[in-house]
């Protein structure tokens, strides 16, 4: 993970810029640099939008770890970070490509993105050693052992040296394949395509939907910022996808605009049948988007 991921050597300063409340935070913010034997700096006053961009600077921060929401929140306050920063880690949602060109032309510098889970750790990303591929994760890290279920769920191998033993007051783990909840194809480089948490799928006609496949194609039009998108039900027999928007700040859209460019996108059962206009998306303390907190205004 180490090098499949980080990038990440003795002399390196890592900042965090989450509370130590859940594994990737706890991990990425503190263990992991000190199992490298680096620099861990972390903050826990008063929030602050410029905080971060100081510490940076003060303290000669090589990589920085953050969940997208705080991404997309620091570049709209004209985040730019001193020289030493090397690049930016980013997991706990997908990185939407909008928010990577904008990190990139914004900062000057790389974002690296992982996909992990408590059970498991971060076990598939991009790095210095690998290359982007906006949209997707990145690849198996070496020595993982991953395939794709027959349902599309990502599995991982027991054999895994950072796979859990077990949940607390249960059998210790002992099945041969771990099934991590995440559905995802595996291209014939090895890159990882991720469309979203297995019980996230919506029912659209009776076809699995993934939200994360809408919001993808959502946040392809030019004057939306953030998109969140869930299973809408409208009659005790009937639902619908709906698609919650926050728009660009000073962009004028409307929902016709919106549905005419995703139908050219999208199949038609997989399209939105209500847009909603929201002045922002519901999220957890951790930055994540929270879908089943989106309301109609």
């Amino acid at each position: 993970m180490y090098e499949g991921w980080y990038g990440i050597g003795a002399s390196d300063v890592v900042l965090h810029t989450g509370a130590f409340n859940w594994t990737y935070t706890l991990g990425t913010g503190l263990f992991d640099p000190f199992a490298n034997g680096c620099t861990s700096v972390v903050y826990a006053g008063e929030k602050d939008d410029h905080i971060w961009e100081r510490l940076i600077a003060e303290h000669g921060v090589t990589i920085m770890a953050s969940v997208p929401g705080i991404y997309r929140h620091l570049l709209r306050t004209g985040f730019r970070p001193s020289s030493t920063l090397r690049h930016g880690l980013t997991a706990g949602e997908p990185l939407a490509r909008p928010l990577l060109e904008v990190w990139r032309e914004q900062t000057g510098r790389e974002l690296y993105e992982a996909l992990g889970m408590s059970e498991i750790s971060t076990y598939i990303s991009s790095a210095p050693s690998v290359p982007v591929r906006p949209g997707s994760p990145g690849k198996p890290q070496k020595g993982r052992s991953v395939r794709i279920l027959e349902n599309g769920e990502i599995a991982v191998h027991r054999s895994d040296p950072g796979l859990f033993l077990g949940y607390w007051g249960e059998d210790r783990f002992n099945s041969e394949w771990f099934a991590t909840g995440d559905t995802a194809d595996i291209d014939a480089d090895g890159y990882v395509w991720c469309h979203g948490r297995i019980d996230d799928m919506m029912n659209a006609g009776g076809f699995r939907v993934s939200p994360l496949e809408v919001e993808k194609v959502l946040l392809l039009h030019p004057d939306i910022a953030e998109a969140g998108v869930r299973e809408w039900r409208v009659s005790e027999t009937a639902s619908i996808i709906a698609a919650f928007v926050v728009p660009r700040v000073g962009a004028s859209v409307n929902e016709d605009a919106v549905l005419a460019f995703i139908k050219d996108r999208l199949a038609a059962y997989k399209c939105p049948k209500q847009i909603w206009f929201v002045p922002a998306l519901p999220r957890t303390p951790n930055g994540k988007l929270n879908r089943k907190a989106l309301e109609r205004p």
